[in-house]
């Protein structure tokens, strides 16, 4: 297996956030999905097109015509002056212009060609939800191979709700990470005097407390960012890159996007099939699932993952967690319920127990950081717990915001998780069966959106985008955040969809030094030719 490096892309995954899981939100909108909130006019609800028939790139919606009108004033950027930043308004609300705008943020690289080299902007979107994109831009656009750069703007905007944009601030209270929400095992066994004593695992998720945790999340959002919360969904950052590309001056939106990255692509394509470029979609998420199926393939996902990473390391020499794969899953464990039972202890403010074993090991897996991974496990055995830390807090200095994925990600049918208690529980065998070493921690996400104040306004659906130019979906076949089977099924339910797939390990696979996805994304972009079908790179 290549090591390959880590690109900083956020995925789904089981991280814990501000009074719950921080990815405890890919689950269940289906559960009790009671409407859609109202679009523009004459747009359809969902994922059906906005455009009317005969509609034209330049057709400014009603009521929007001052910001179309906007002159986007680009000045060198603070912090990375190579790079131009600008703000631009955008109506809270789509449906009622009249009720205010937020700001988005927005930051750009100019093309190094120009002429004929220059194709227009490249709109590009790391993944989150939460994950601000003009600082990953900052990071990754060295990455981009120079016939890319020469041929695009490298543009990003900080979805609303995220990072300079107007943020979902739901108070200091969310801030920080709660305690595992895991029922713990002392030396004497289960915990019987836990509040939740009827699941169906000993050690298995309270459900009470993080049905509590989620109602103490939604309370405090609608308490510091009420007006804000029905306005962040996927649908209306869609809309603002429509408005973007308007100010731009560019006649299609071309654009990248990687993780939650490509659900807003594939959304865009949605509303917008006419005035779409060359899109790349990479680690695609697939419209049609329900909160209950996406979180069950995640924890499958990481499953695969993990049993590959096992079979590799068990053809190494010291293998730290046993000579074989099938020792590999227990030995996970047993260091698990040994941090749960006796957490190491670095300093006075740092405890690593058995949770946060659990996130570097799926962090390590959605890198893929294999040789970190080995030294993690290595190292816990003896009680350094330096690596684990480190992979523990690769999301720290990111700028990712806990509100924000939690505001943005209840407004999908696909991405948020409304269980009760009892429904979560009674969820967990299915979750276990799939993913022995990881069910259990994604069946604790299962409520996170339970008590949000507003009503998911994305139903879980497919989106076909008729009439868009081809669409490239990127699909990594052990991928454990965004599974290869949902790759596949974007790309089969998309008009014009052509799937590449990356037999490899790791979330996402552009511009991770894969020179095959490299070449066929480049060449995509660049002189819109797309791989053959049924293309392979390894």
């Amino acid at each position: 297996m290549k090591e390959a490096r880590t690109t900083g892309h956020i995925s789904r995954g089981p991280r814990r956030g501000p009074h719950h899981t921080a990815l405890a939100v890919l689950w269940a909108c289906a559960l009790l999905l009671t409407g859609c909130a109202a679009g523009p006019p004459g747009q359809r609800m969902g994922h059906g097109p906005a455009e009317p028939p005969g509609t034209t790139a330049t057709t400014v919606p009603p009521g929007l015509a001052g910001h179309y009108r906007q002159k986007l004033r680009w000045t060198p950027c603070a912090e990375q002056p190579s790079f131009q930043c600008t703000t631009l308004r955008a109506p809270l609300d789509y449906a009622r212009p009249e009720a205010g705008d937020i700001f988005l943020a927005a930051t750009r690289k100019k093309a190094t060609g120009t002429g004929a080299r220059h194709i227009g902007s490249l709109l590009f979107n790391p993944g989150g939800p939460g994950e601000p994109a003009i600082t990953s831009l900052w990071s990754f656009a060295g990455a981009f191979s120079p016939a890319v750069r020469a041929s695009y703007d490298l543009v990003a905007v900080d979805p609303r709700g995220v990072g300079s944009s107007t943020p979902v601030n739901c108070g200091d209270d969310t801030a920080g990470t709660p305690a595992a929400v895991r029922r713990p095992r002392g030396p004497g066994g289960p915990d019987e005097n836990g509040p939740d004593k009827n699941g169906p695992d000993a050690n298995g998720p309270d459900f009470a407390a993080a049905d509590k945790a989620a109602r103490e999340t939604a309370t405090a959002c609608e308490r510091g960012a009420g007006r804000l919360l029905p306005h962040v969904g996927t649908l209306d950052s869609a809309r603002d890159l429509e408005l973007v590309r308007a100010l731009l001056g560019d006649e299609r939106l071309h654009y990248l996007g990687f993780s939650y990255g490509s659900y807003l692509g594939a959304s865009y394509a949605g509303l917008f099939p006419s005035r779409a470029g060359r899109m790349v979609l990479d680690g695609a998420v697939d419209p049609t699932l329900d909160g209950v199926h996406s979180l069950l393939g995640q924890a499958r996902g990481y499953q695969i993952a993990w049993d590959s990473f096992a079979a590799d390391c068990a053809a190494r020499p010291a293998c730290p967690v046993g000579r074989s794969a099938a020792e590999a899953g227990p030995a996970l464990d047993a260091l698990v319920d040994a941090l749960d039972r006796a957490p190491l202890r670095q300093g006075k403010d740092v405890v690593v127990d058995g949770d946060s074993l659990i996130s570097a090991v799926t962090t390590a897996l959605m890198a893929p950081a294999w040789e970190k991974l080995r030294a993690a496990l290595r190292e816990v055995r003896t009680g350094d717990t330096t690596t684990v830390q480190e992979l523990g807090g690769a999301f720290e200095d990111s700028g990712f915001s806990g509100d924000a994925y939690v505001a943005i990600t209840c407004l999908s049918g696909s991405l948020g998780a409304r269980a009760t208690p009892a429904q979560a529980r009674a969820a967990l065998p299915e979750f276990v069966r799939t993913s022995p070493r990881f069910g259990r921690y994604f069946a604790d996400q299962l409520s996170t959106c339970a008590h949000w104040p507003v009503p998911a306004d994305q139903p879980a659906g497919p989106i076909t985008a008729p009439g868009a130019p081809p669409i490239l979906v990127v699909g990594t076949t052990r991928d454990p955040a965004t599974p290869y089977t949902e790759a596949r099924a974007l790309a089969r339910l998309l008009s014009s969809g052509r799937l590449l797939t990356y037999d490899g390990d790791g979330h996402t696979a552009y511009l991770r030094s894969v020179g095959c996805v490299d070449d066929a994304v480049d060449g995509y972009l660049t002189r819109g030719q797309l791989p053959p079908a049924g293309t392979v790179c390894t």
